[in-house]
Formats: structure tokens, C-alpha cells, sequence
């Protein structure tokens, strides 16, 4: 077996992220990430790939998603808690590693709370290219909360959308969304109602956060022609469209074991057909075929998501200089002997003063 240098980790920092997306500008660095993702879904055959493992708690639920090929393991940890704003918060919180599946040596540690926003936005955006009329001008966004601004602009940059009509249950949110994206040339529209938001739409993302099956969409709503990127509901109970809109629809998925479980295709029984986006973007499947076809990205997030950004942000890292490296490997000049990591300060204290730090046995029975 070949000798390796000692390994340091890559780490980058909310800050670094962000810093990178500044430098690089926000429509350069989605449509890359996109680059990442659409290069990744290609190969999907060479993943080794799982449903997340999912813990699920009264206020939310905390998971892992997992994926590997050949070469590199990744894995994200992501929670999801719904009222975490109540407490100064992230509703989404997340950090990622990639390993080099050789050793196990773990090269990067990133954030992944603002990556995520940006990798789904790019997802989206991916999966609409092939799924929505080319010809789409005009999106509605239901939900207009912290992912909001990513997905209009993804959408805005990479599909040339021109127009959205914005619907929030909380009006500030959609204040918010306004304010931050009076730079654009986009017209935003503050709307009153769902149905009057989604009105003549070419595309409509919905991204709420509420850990409940609701109906933000239902059949009455949906025009001819629609493309639905229903990107909020994610985890058992939480969905965003009514069963009738899927039933109504060409559904598209990532890894339809983790949608049937997650999605909103968790409304409906085993055998309703579904295709994984991965066979469209091969050429495997059609996408959509018709002007008038209602189609449905039933987006619930994916691991293989993940290890695109995880490559896509320590890549562009790496060439604007950004970030430092850990040492989260002991630097053992024997592999073997873990032990002389601790030996010099036990050797450097008195064997009296070694005697009183001890805790007594008594003690420790005691405690137990």
C-alpha cells in the first residue's frame, strides 16, 4: 500500500461561502453549481445510494444523507425545524464533509446552510430546464421565506424568467423578498392570495416550511401548460400539493425511494408512475413532451445534491484562495500509536500531582 502525506481538511467557513458567491458574482455562481449538479446526475449509476436517515423530533427533525462513487464520499447533516426563527434561528441549518473513499481521510468541511439554499435553487433550475415551456416568462413563488430569493433568481438567471407573483401567510416575508431583490431587473409582484399568484403562471415553486400536510396547491388552481417545483415539502407529513394536482400531472423525481417516504408523492399508493429526473437528463425518459402537459418536480433534496456543491464549493475555494486547513487527523509519526498523542503531558506531570488529579474509584462506582 502507497504511503500518504499527512492530510489536512479544507474548511470553509458561512463567511468563506458567502465570500465566494461575492467574488464570483450570485448568476455565475448558480449557473456552475448547476454545471456540478447536471455533470453528477449524468453519472448518476456510478452512486452509491440511500434514503437520508431521518430523526424526527415534535419540532422538527434532524438527518444525514449520505452518497459515495468509487473515488469520494460525502455526507450532509441538516435539521429542520419550523419555528427555530422564534429563537433568533435558521430554520435550515447543515455542514458537509467529502472523504476520500480510499482512506477515510476527510478533505473538506464545509457550511452548507447558505450552500444549500444555493444548490437547491440550481436544482430547481436544472430539473425546469428540461420540465417547464422554454418559452416561460412568468413564475409564481408560494412561500417567500429564506430560500425564497435563491429560487427567483435561479429561475431569474438561468430560465429567464421576468416576472414573479409572490404570495407569503406573512407579509413581511414577502417585504423582505422585495427589498432584496430591488436590484434586479425582475418585476415582483406581491399578491394577495395563492390563486392570484399562481394566475397565468408558466412556473410555480412552492417552498414553505410548515411541518404539515397542507394543500398550497390544489387541481382548481392549475392551468394547462404548468410547470410545478414543489420544493417545501420534505420529510413524512409535510407536504405542499393536494393529491389531485400529481394525479393531473407528468411527476418527476430525484431518488424516488427518498420521495415516496418524503414528498409530496407520499399522498399516493406505491404504483403511481413516476420518473427519476436523472433518465430524462440522459435521454433515457421523456421530459415533457406537450405545450398543454402539467408537469411536477417533486423536490425533496438529495444527497447526490450535496456531493455536487460539496465539489462545486471546494473547487471555486481553492481558486479565489478562500478558506484555512485543519487538522482533524492526528499527526502520528506512528500510525499505530495513538497513545503518544497524551504520553508527553502524562510524562511531564509529577507522578503526585498525576496521583491527585486522579478520581478515586469509590467515586466514579458512585457516580455510576
Amino acid at each position: 500500500m502507497k504511503t500518504h502525506a499527512l492530510a489536512q481538511t479544507q474548511f470553509l467557513s458561512a463567511q468563506d461561502v458567502a465570500t465566494l458567491v461575492a467574488k464570483m458574482g450570485l448568476a455565475a455562481a448558480l449557473d456552475r453549481m448547476a454545471d456540478y449538479i447536471y455533470a453528477d446526475f449524468l453519472r448518476w449509476t456510478d452512486f452509491d445510494k440511500c434514503a437520508r436517515v431521518a430523526s424526527h423530533s415534535a419540532e422538527g427533525v434532524i438527518e444525514l444523507m449520505p452518497v459515495a462513487d468509487a473515488k469520494t464520499y460525502a455526507f450532509k447533516y441538516v435539521n429542520g425545524h419550523p419555528k427555530n426563527h422564534l429563537v433568533g434561528l435558521p430554520t435550515v441549518m447543515a455542514f458537509g464533509v467529502l472523504a476520500d473513499v480510499d482512506t477515510g481521510v476527510p478533505e473538506l468541511l464545509s457550511e452548507l446552510t447558505l450552500t444549500t439554499a444555493l444548490r437547491t435553487a440550481a436544482m430547481s433550475a436544472v430539473a425546469a430546464r428540461t420540465l417547464a415551456r422554454p418559452s416561460s416568462k412568468r413564475m409564481a413563488l408560494i412561500g417567500n421565506g429564506a430560500q425564497s430569493e435563491f429560487q427567483a433568481l435561479a429561475f431569474h438567471y438561468l430560465l429567464g424568467i421576468e416576472e414573479i407573483r409572490l404570495f407569503d401567510t406573512d407579509r413581511a416575508a414577502t417585504d423582505k423578498l422585495i427589498a432584496n431583490l430591488q436590484h434586479t431587473t425582475l418585476r415582483l409582484i406581491p399578491c394577495a392570495s395563492i390563486a392570484e399568484a399562481v394566475r397565468g403562471a408558466d412556473i410555480v415553486t412552492t417552498v414553505t416550511a410548515d411541518k404539515t400536510n397542507a394543500a398550497i396547491l390544489t387541481p382548481e388552481l392549475i392551468e394547462p401548460g404548468m410547470h410545478i417545483n414543489g420544493v417545501g415539502g420534505d420529510c413524512p407529513g409535510k407536504t405542499e400539493l393536494h393529491p389531485g394536482v400529481l394525479l393531473g400531472a407528468s411527476v418527476f423525481v430525484e431518488y424516488e425511494p427518498q420521495t415516496r417516504i418524503e414528498g409530496d408523492l407520499q399522498h399516493l399508493p406505491a404504483d403511481f408512475a413516476v420518473t427519476e429526473l436523472w433518465q430524462v437528463l440522459r435521454g433515457k425518459a421523456p421530459g415533457r413532451t406537450t405545450e398543454s402537459q402539467v408537469t411536477v418536480f417533486d423536490s425533496v433534496g438529495f444527497a447526490l445534491e450535496d456531493y455536487s456543491a460539496l465539489r462545486f464549493v471546494r473547487d471555486v475555494a481553492k481558486e479565489l484562495g478562500l478558506g484555512q486547513l485543519l487538522s482533524l487527523i492526528p499527526a502520528l509519526p506512528n500510525p499505530k500509536d495513538l497513545f503518544s498523542l497524551v504520553r508527553p503531558a502524562l510524562s511531564a506531570a509529577s507522578p503526585r500531582q498525576a496521583n491527585a488529579d486522579a478520581v478515586p474509584l469509590e467515586e466514579l462506582v458512585h457516580a455510576a
